[in-house]
């Protein structure tokens, strides 16, 4: 991999995405993902299930999501010691892609199709359904997943298909397969009926018409009417009864503007007479109706006759129908209480007329034909041929010419529209293929307290309340592309026999057009739609036309996949112990009505066991405006810019550290994969790039190899080393802990923050000791490698590409790198991956070192708090954070002994000359309180106002007992008479505030919880302000040196000089002088613009102001070149003159390096010059020779 220089370099700029590209490459070279597989035979297997998505669409954001969970749980297993398989899976069958052959070839019936012939059909959705497997490849390997496409499995497979008849077989064979009718949503565009989890998928707000129709008693003394509503009036020709609640009350009105009489529920009166609506204007019912005789209950209608709207099916019916039956589910929720009732448009209508025999299973009128176009015998001109949808006005028109029309209004509502054309769905009683769901109920719910959901409550609360609701399964669809259902059956159906392999077809000898079948290839229906079976007695059998739901392929997968029961060496209790159920599965929340559903009815109905032991669902990644992404309006980049743009593991690191994780929706945003990729990828590529310097910088210096020593790091007693290495176990030990349990949002953050805390806190902190070049510099940097080498591996799962990247520049420092060809393939060092590796675990310790761990731990964390409080104190008082402070005050009581150790960091990361640690909390603090509301008030009612102000006048010593002495709780006495109240500390809101009597000498900031305050002392001097103009020379040096892009290697000349000089209260030469450590320390000598040589060469500079120093303070960095010292200078001068001196300058700054001795002649006259003496090879040099 390239790149391989960069890090030791000035440029801090690094290309995440190249660096990606390379490490693709570089896998496929060694053909890794393979390797790793192999590398993990014999290991405990860790069983994983794909969902397979369709193929016939791009991959989108919500599969990059699902893709990501996959991968990271599977590399985790894989690198805790399992065997993975993991296999990409294609949805083929279905919907998805016949309505794409239906637009491309222009087909809007299923007369068309079978017109063309079901082969040719057939043929045209095969050539589609892997348009796409190339960019699904492309997208899915790009993002870092390891999944084997060489070995997929397509549910249009012969295999696959074989193992869904065996599946079907099974359930068959149990007796949870049945025939009948069913009312279903219904795609007319799709000419298909839809399963209950896909008419689900797709509700939308839209306006339909709402009519109230009377429907006239027959032999009524008043001539009354019943009057039902209805949205849907394309129903009423199919209409065969009423239906009212036999519990509600009912009433017959007048109508005093027309004199007709109307029966309907008492709580719906409105809905006929609209002038009672108005909550503007109210009207005095007594001005609109009467009412006639008592109010009565629904069951006193029941058997009532009215006179049909129509007279379609009169002829048919007559007997049984046109009557008022009473059922519960009818309500005064909306509408009049009165439901008319079309038995093959509605679910509760055909359950109320089967039960009333008005119509029999096998009697369901439907004059629909399967594209929603009106049929015999609904005759009328207006009607036949039309679209039920596009039938509303006309019936509406009917209905009024006919006095039948009492309302008509315009309803906005949500409806079900069908997920693939986007058309309204019609509900439509349709012959099926039933599973006998409901007989299982009570196992699938077993079976679900059985798994392990992430998140619980989607288990607990979603899925248990839809299987516990859990209707009847209709696998059977009117489609042509899809696992045709292997039933056979007679002419008259009497006959029946389920086939469950090709071998079981081809042992009853089928027949194709009179000749002999003995091979069968292919399993789609042009291959067994004309196959004829014969039983002994001579009766044929064909196959029934339907085919299956795609969902039930799906659900088939897990033994579909391996061919099971047909190949593989699995018999039954193989397969179960090793191979089901699943040990993970992760999909979308959308998927608990659809994929973990059918997985768990057919493992239910197979085996009385869940298919999966633990399951992650994600929530639904929305666009960035919180609408759903959409191709069509472009509101989402398009996720392989984001990659080139941003790289794939940052784009992971967003998704899996999103709330949909957690299995709720997010707005996806393209600023936060930046925010990743600035916040947490750069960070943790620039602590390496700094350990690369650094270590770089050892070797130059001690002529030694930087190799690991983890006995050395792990041995360390530095407080940061002790912090960051116990830090590190503590991560680890975590990550197991919640990785075990798929919590993947938990995870994430603390992996986040420790990366943090190595390169804000670690590296930072340590910068002086990890540039310096004594023993406790190889220390650091070993401890510094350690936890980079920790990282990667445990990052591997989360970040593959980076910890790919980290591994192979460390791996050449571990000694097995050496002898690699000799040790085992997954061994740290010799491995070719990170990914070969297993992940680190965490370090035990002896008792004593998890003591002195723990006290670093606490120091470290409490040294951060201090900082964090001290840099907001000043920033509070305006002073920067280069201009020293006199001392920083700690007001604690928590663990002061764990101050010593990390008071010199303290000192130095609020650039303070001293720090005072304090228990005196009185002294320095005071607390006060204020009631949390608006539970205070709930509790406390009229006496909130009094309890408040009793709550204010607290002092600070009940309040401190109230906090640390653990008091449970506090009495005061509110000044209204009305007695005592006691509190607990639960009811309070206790405030920390600074109450020194120097408060204009300090300014302090108190940590939320109130147990540390810390006060900067904010007096200024000369002495400290002189400091803070040599930090910020020191400062702008370094942001030249990286504005030229200089190695740390790279020697310079600074110059500095005040070009406001007279003007400068402080000038930055007294400044400098009065601050050589903290120059010697940033190996920064900076010199007065009077010693730099007339033919230096400038690099960079600058002008800028300096806190309380010069306004226009420039400084020049030069390249180094050979200088006269001033004694030599002096010399030339006087024997010379300027002209002189000037040639011999001139002479002396083109020396070569090597060079310690320049001798010649000058305008005749000798010269004899010495390195060190006469000469310096840059004025830095000649500087430091002339102070000492």
């Amino acid at each position: 991999m390239s790149q391989q220089n960069e890090e030791e370099s000035g440029d801090a700029k690094f290309d995440f995405a190249s660096m990606e590209e390379e490490t693709l490459m570089y896998w496929k070279k060694i053909n890794a993902f393979c390797k790793s597989v192999e590398l993990s035979q014999g290991k405990p297997e860790y069983t994983f299930y794909d969902g397979p998505p369709f193929a016939t669409g791009l991959p989108h954001y919500g599969h990059i999501l699902a893709g990501t969970i996959k991968d990271t749980v599977t590399r985790y297993a894989h690198q805790t010691g399992h065997h993975v398989s993991r296999r990409f899976g294609w949805d083929c069958h279905g919907l998805p892609v016949e309505y794409e052959i239906d637009k491309k070839l222009g087909l809007t019936s299923r007369d068309e199709v079978l017109e063309m012939g079901i082969d040719t059909y057939n043929g045209h959705c095969r050539s589609i359904v892997q348009r796409y497997t190339s960019e699904w490849e492309s997208v899915v390997t790009r993002l870092g997943r390891w999944i084997d496409f060489k070995n997929d499995y397509r549910t249009m497979d012969t295999s696959f298909m074989e193992s869904v008849w065996w599946v079907f077989k099974q359930m068959y064979d149990k007796g949870l397969v049945y025939k009948g009718f069913k009312v279903m949503p219904y795609s007319t565009a799709c000419t298909t009926p839809l399963s209950n989890f896909e008419a689900g998928q797709n509700y939308k707000d839209t306006k339909d018409p709402a009519v109230v129709v009377s429907f006239p008693m027959i032999d009524d003394n008043d001539q009354a009417s019943l009057v039902a509503w209805t949205t849907t009036p394309w129903t009423l020709p199919s209409n065969l009864a009423l239906c009212v609640n036999p519990e509600l009350e009912y009433r017959k009105v007048r109508h005093l503007k027309t004199g007709r009489v109307y029966v309907l529920a008492t709580a719906r009166l409105e809905q006929i007479f609209i002038e009672l609506r108005s909550k503007k204007k109210k009207t005095d019912p007594a001005t609109v109706y009467e009412t006639i005789g008592k109010p009565f209950l629904g069951i006193t209608l029941v058997g009532i006759k009215y006179e049909p709207l129509f007279d379609f099916f009169v002829k048919t019916h007559k007997k049984m129908a046109y009557k008022v039956v009473a059922d519960k589910y009818v309500t005064s929720d909306a509408g009049t209480g009165v439901v008319h009732q079309a038995p093959a448009f509605g679910e509760d209508d055909f359950r109320v007329c089967l039960s009333h025999g008005i119509v029999s299973k096998d009697d369901v009128p439907c004059p629909i034909d399967d594209n929603g176009r009106f049929v015999a015998p609904v005759l009328h001109p207006d009607l036949l041929g039309k679209h039920v949808k596009d039938a509303d006005p006309s019936i509406i028109a009917i209905l009024k010419s006919r006095n039948r029309l009492i309302v008509n209004e315009q309803l906005e509502h949500s409806y079900p529209f069908c997920w693939r054309s986007d058309t309204p769905l019609i509900y439509k009683a349709v012959p099926s293929i039933f599973v006998n769901v409901e007989s299982l109920k009570d196992k699938l719910l077993a079976n679900n307290d059985k798994t392990y959901w992430v998140p619980a409550n989607v288990k607990e609360k979603r899925f248990h309340n839809w299987l516990a609701e859990a209707k009847d399964w209709a696998i059977s669809r009117n489609r042509f592309w899809g696992t045709p259902i292997p039933l056979f059956e007679s002419k008259d159906a009497k006959i029946v026999k389920a086939i469950g392999s090709v071998a079981d077809l081809l042992a009853l000898k089928p027949t194709r057009n009179g000749k002999a079948v003995t091979e069968i290839t292919d399993l789609h229906r042009e291959f067994v739609d004309d196959l004829v079976l014969t039983t002994e007695d001579g009766i044929e059998l064909r196959r029934v036309d339907e085919v299956f739901d795609c969902w039930f392929e799906s659900g088939s997968m897990p033994y579909a996949q391996i061919h099971f029961p047909f190949e593989n060496d699995l018999d039954e209790s193989k397969f179960l112990a090793e191979r089901f159920p699943a040990d993970f599965i992760a999909e979308g929340i959308d998927q608990t009505r659809g994929w973990f559903y059918t997985l768990t009815v057919i493992a239910t109905a197979l085996y009385d066991r869940p298919a999966f032991k633990n399951l992650i669902v994600n929530g639904t990644v929305l666009a960035e405006d919180g609408n759903k992404m959409s191709k069509r309006l472009k509101n989402y980049p398009d996720p392989s810019l984001v990659i080139h743009s941003h790289g794939a593991d940052a784009l992971r690191l967003y998704l899996i550290n999103s709330p949909v994780v957690r299995g709720v929706s997010a707005r996806f945003s393209q600023d936060g994969v930046k925010g990743v990729l600035r916040e947490v990828m750069l960070p943790w590529y620039n602590a390496f790039r700094f350990f690369a310097q650094q270590a770089s910088r050892w070797e130059k210096a001690t002529n030694k190899t930087f190799k690991r020593n983890e006995t050395l790091a792990r041995s360390a007693d530095n407080v940061t080393d002790l912090w960051i290495f116990a830090a590190l176990d503590d991560l680890t030990a975590f990550v197991h802990q919640e990785m075990n349990a798929y919590r993947l949002y938990t995870v994430v953050p603390r992996l986040v923050g420790f990366l943090g805390d190595l390169t804000n806190w670690y590296v930072r902190l340590n910068r002086s000791r990890l540039k310096g070049g004594d023993d406790d510099t190889f220390t650091a940097l070993a401890v510094l490698f350690e936890v980079l080498l920790h990282m990667a591996r445990l990052m591997a799962p989360f970040t593959p590409f980076f910890a790919e990247f980290l591994y192979q520049k460390l791996r050449s420092r571990l000694p097995a790198y050496a002898k690699r060809d000799s040790l085992p393939a997954d061994m740290l060092g010799a491995a070719d991956s990170v990914h070969f590796v297993e992940l680190p675990k965490a370090v035990e310790s002896s008792p004593e070192k998890k003591i002195i761990s723990s006290r670093a731990l606490q120091g470290v964390r409490l040294m951060q708090s201090v900082v964090e409080l001290g840099r907001k104190a000043r920033e509070e008082a305006k002073i920067n954070m280069k201009t020293p402070v006199r001392s920083v005050t700690v007001v604690t009581t928590a663990h002061i002994e764990a101050f010593t150790s990390v008071e010199n960091y303290i000192l130095e990361e609020l650039n303070a000359w001293e720090v005072n640690i304090t228990t005196d909390v009185d002294k320095w603090c005071t607390l006060s309180a204020l009631p949390k509301l608006p539970e205070f008030a709930k509790k406390l009612g009229k006496r909130t106002k009094s309890a408040t102000e009793a709550v204010k006048a607290l002092d600070s010593s009940k309040l401190r007992g109230l906090i640390s002495e653990n008091v449970k709780s506090l009495t005061i006495a509110p000044n209204d008479g009305q007695g005592a109240i006691e509190l607990e500390p639960a009811d309070l809101i206790i405030k920390t505030s600074f109450a020194s009597a120097d408060k204009t000498d300090f300014v302090a900031q108190t940590s939320f919880d109130g147990a540390l305050t810390v006060a900067v002392d904010i007096k200024q001097d000369d002495n400290l302000r002189n400091q803070g103009i040599a930090r910020e020379v020191v400062n702008r040096v370094n942001k030249l040196r990286k504005k030229a892009k200089l190695n740390m290697g790279d020697v310079v000349d600074v110059f500095y000089t005040d070009e406001d000089v007279e003007a400068c209260s402080l000038p930055t030469a007294a400044a400098l002088k009065a601050n050589p450590q903290l120059l010697e320390k940033a190996n920064i000598r900076p010199l007065p613009e009077c010693d730099r040589c007339r033919y230096a060469v400038e690099i960079a500079s600058d002008i800028a102001a300096t806190p309380f120093g010069s306004k226009s303070l420039k400084i020049t960095l030069c390249q180094p070149i050979p200088v006269l010292s001033a004694a030599a200078a002096e010399d030339a001068l006087k024997k010379r003159g300027s002209n002189g001196l000037q040639a011999l300058e001139a002479l002396v700054s083109t020396t070569k390096p090597h060079e310690s001795l320049v001798e010649g002649y000058l305008d005749g006259v000798p010269f004899k010059l010495q390195l060190g003496t006469d000469f310096f090879l840059d004025a830095t040099s000649r500087d430091r020779a002339a102070s000492k």
